[in-house]
């Protein structure tokens, strides 16, 4: 059934398509889906309510599977698919470094990488199309390796082999896809560039650490005020726990295997759902500004009454707290991510657990997962209104209006909700507003996926031809729902073929 549903669909297209046209989804709230063998078989969700059974009432344990599907990404046990009992301490050990506080000290580390990726925009004005996709992933993943390890990768410029390592995993990895997951070179691919990544992560923790001793001997901080990174933080709270109540106890020269294991693999976790998922949605964010020129031009106001004509770099490098005058440009961001979030919530079941839906429908949840889609929870048409419309002010108004967003319903769930939800939604929402603020003024954006179509046409094979012109392989142009950029299957369901695009300055605007 899978295939055939599939066939109608694009290869690269997202999964989750396929439910959507199978299914109203204001008729049924919950489905069992059976996968077997591929998968085991879930309780497809986007029922706001029976969305908050799964993940707060019953707070049902991650899937044993999302330990195995997430393997391969972060090297071992990560905080993604970790037990409540494992879960718990990393949280708290992890927690202080993503703390809204210290986020807003990190503003600059990630104003210097976004600068930069002003100035390969700037190279790029007028000339050819080029994959936007691919810079905002670039960009991103050098704002997480700052935040979680204090390293510029400098990948934005130059692909960084760790970039590298971790882009071939993930383009040897699927949540689904068995034509990826029963390929025979998988497991050899993914443990070798694996590898690189540990290596590099050891040296970095390895480092960090001889930092903090350094420190500790001397009693004074690293580059005086520097704001830390995460696991600089991390090791700080680490090193508290190792010493116990002997205060002066010299902290042992080198960390032990058991932490770099633990470490590294959680840091692997950050830096994927950090550069992953954050690189789609600043691209989905651009392409809905396109597609509503009203929005950008309500965005822009709003940063010239915030930031005037003077250098918003500066001012947001002084004060941080500019940031939450931004309301509107904090609007599309939420906006962006409620029409094209990047990924679901996938829990296992319990013994005697049920989840039910508003009518009355009821499922044991005992051997069977449970998967909330995100994509469908936030375009419920019985939860919100208009609710394929791209409309920031909806974030804006008061709650009797009638735009006003069912937030305490459960129905907005890009980060997930209850005890699990995401621990670094706190840098999302700092990130991508910065991101617009320091490039909305200054450039548009536009898709060109009219000439990529016509550049791949033109590339086409003389077989492939032939096939077209007897009319074995269709003429028919990528759309998913009518839309060219869908979501794809990759891992932060990036747009389709990288969001091609070309790139000009704003009226008035110069190099």
């Amino acid at each position: 059934m899978l295939h055939r549903l599939l066939k109608d669909l694009p290869a690269d297209a997202n999964v989750l398509y396929v439910w959507q046209k199978q299914f109203d989804l204001d008729e049924g709230e919950m489905f069992i889906v059976d996968l077997w063998p591929v998968y085991t078989p879930q309780l497809l969700i986007w029922d706001a309510d029976a969305s908050n059974q799964v993940s707060t009432k019953l707070n049902l344990s991650k899937s044993v599977d999302r330990h195995a599907d997430f393997a391969p990404v972060v090297g071992g046990s990560s905080m993604i698919s970790m037990s409540d009992a494992e879960w718990k301490p990393l949280r708290a050990l992890f927690n202080p470094g993503f703390s809204a506080g210290h986020m807003a000290e990190l503003v600059p580390a990630v104003i210097d990488s976004v600068q930069v990726f002003c100035e390969l925009l700037y190279d790029q004005v007028d000339k050819g199309y080029f994959s936007f996709d691919e810079l905002t992933t670039r960009l991103t993943m050098d704002i997480i390796t700052k935040v979680t390890l204090d390293t510029n990768l400098d990948n934005l410029r130059n692909e960084h082999y760790f970039s590298k390592a971790l882009n071939t995993v993930l383009a040897w990895h699927s949540f689904w896809d068995p034509r990826i997951l029963l390929h025979p070179l998988r497991p050899l691919v993914q443990w070798y560039e694996g590898r690189i990544l540990d290596q590099f992560l050891r040296a970095e923790l390895e480092e960090r650490y001889s930092e903090l001793r350094t420190a500790d001997r001397s009693s004074q901080k690293k580059q005086g005020r520097r704001a830390k990174s995460v696991i600089a933080l991390a090791l700080e709270d680490y090193s508290k726990q190792q010493r116990g109540n002997e205060h002066d106890k010299a902290l042992p020269e080198k960390l032990g295997e058991d932490f770099i294991r633990m470490a590294a693999s959680q840091i692997r976790l950050f830096i994927f759902a950090g550069s992953d998922t954050t690189s789609s949605t600043i691209t989905y964010a651009f392409h809905m500004l396109h597609h509503h020129p009203a929005a950008l031009l309500d965005l822009r106001k709003e940063h010239d009454d915030v930031f005037g004509c003077k250098d918003a770099v500066e001012q947001l490098k002084d004060n941080s707290a500019l940031l939450n005058r931004c309301a509107y440009t904090l609007a599309v961001v939420k906006e962006t991510l409620r029409l094209y979030p990047p990924a679901g919530t996938v829990r296992a079941g319990r013994a005697g657990a049920t989840v039910s839906d508003r009518n009355g429908n009821t499922c044991l949840v005992e051997n069977i997962g449970a998967l909330i889609a995100h994509r469908y929870v936030h375009r419920h048409p019985r939860l919100w209104v208009c609710p394929d419309e791209f409309l920031p002010e909806r974030w804006l108004v008061d709650p009797e209006h009638r735009l006003y967003p069912p937030v305490n319903a459960g129905a907005y769930r890009p980060f997930e909700q209850g005890p699990r939800n995401c621990i670094g939604q706190t840098l999302v929402l700092n990130e991508i507003p910065i991101v617009l603020i320091m490039t909305a003024r200054t450039f548009e954006i536009a898709p060109a996926y009219d000439e990529w179509d016509a550049e791949q046409r033109a590339r086409e094979r003389w077989w492939t031809k032939g096939m077209r012109k007897v009319g074995l392989k269709n003429d028919e142009i990528k759309l998913v729902m009518g839309e060219r950029a869908y979501q794809t299957s990759r891992a932060g369901s990036h747009p389709a073929d990288g969001y091609p695009c070309r790139v000009a300055l704003v009226d008035g605007q110069r190099h």
